[in-house]
């Protein structure tokens, strides 16, 4: 492998099914995921975490926190701070429903697997100290799905805010993956006397790295990600602040990137639009459960 890019064994497989017909596409799952921002002396720096090698999707790969979204938040009033839903729906190119889903399942994830919370008592104000056996509780509710985010908020007296996050890029999830993803990711910063913590099991270790620090890694072959990943990471690259990032996110282009394979005489072609880097060219013959080279 010349650099850390993430592919499974079983891809060079569906890939042919889906070309010959034999394989139908799953429907992708709407999901978040946070590019928690910091300043440092060095520079802006990411939060990443890299997740378990046993983990069926993605083992030992670097990502940032995220998740699926909880169907519970579509359909209930969650207290709300910053631009409205209607903002958002447009924004995000869904419904306002489905935005404010996808807009707490970002804070929640964070939370859940950062243990950083984007909410406050009041709109222009956030929480501090997110520590204790209380909160801790509270998060292993949400993490178990016994607790709504609107109730955990209700119950906190805390109201989201919409306005800390910014909408960065959208990726879908190949059509030949088994597990599929229409992901929107965001970036925020770090609130004010919060930290992180690796509060995820689905990770071993949790990291604050410069984006360009963590993309020479990958390129080396030393940092294992994904495609979203290491492309949002170069994206962030040339931002000397969070603040900087947070102002250039409301004019990023949202228009999803998904992946498209075709065969070429006896290759198959694997190309995600706008991203030439990740283009794979895999042998037709390759013996199944071989990988990309």
């Amino acid at each position: 492998m010349a650099n850390g890019q993430w592919y499974p064994p079983e891809w060079p497989d569906r890939i042919r099914a889906l070309t010959d017909g034999t394989l139908t596409p799953v429907s992708p799952k709407r999901a978040a995921t946070v590019m928690l921002l910091k300043d440092t002396d060095a520079g802006i720096a990411v939060h990443m975490l890299r997740r378990r090698a046993s983990m069926a999707f993605a083992g030992g790969a670097y990502a940032y926190p995220g998740g699926g979204v909880d169907p519970r938040d579509d359909d209930r009033h969650v207290r709300w701070a910053g631009p409205t839903r209607a903002w958002w729906a447009d924004r995000l190119g869904v419904d306002e429903a489905a935005a404010q889903a996808i807009v707490c399942a970002a804070v929640r994830e964070t939370y859940e697997e950062a243990g950083v919370l984007l909410a406050g008592p009041a709109s222009d104000s956030v929480v501090g100290d997110t520590t204790g056996p209380d909160w801790e509780e509270d998060r292993a509710a949400l993490v178990d799905r016994e607790l709504s985010f609107a109730e955990f908020l209700d119950r906190r007296g805390l109201v989201l805010r919409s306005d800390l996050l910014g909408a960065w890029t959208r990726w879908i999830t190949p059509e030949f993956e088994s597990r599929r993803y229409d992901t929107w990711f965001f970036v925020a910063a770090l609130p004010e006397g919060q930290r992180t913590r690796n509060a995820s099991t689905e990770a071993d270790r949790t990291v604050w790295i410069r984006p360009e620090d963590a993309a020479g890694s990958y390129d080396k072959g030393e940092l294992l990600m994904m495609p979203p990943t290491i492309a949002t990471l170069r994206q962030l690259s040339p931002y000397g602040s969070a603040a900087q990032a947070l102002a250039a996110a409301p004019e990023r282009d949202l228009t999803p990137v998904l992946a498209r394979a075709r065969i070429e005489g006896e290759q198959i072609v694997l190309s995600w639009p706008g991203h030439d880097e990740f283009t794979k060219h895999i042998p037709t013959d390759l013996p199944t459960g071989g990988a990309p080279a």
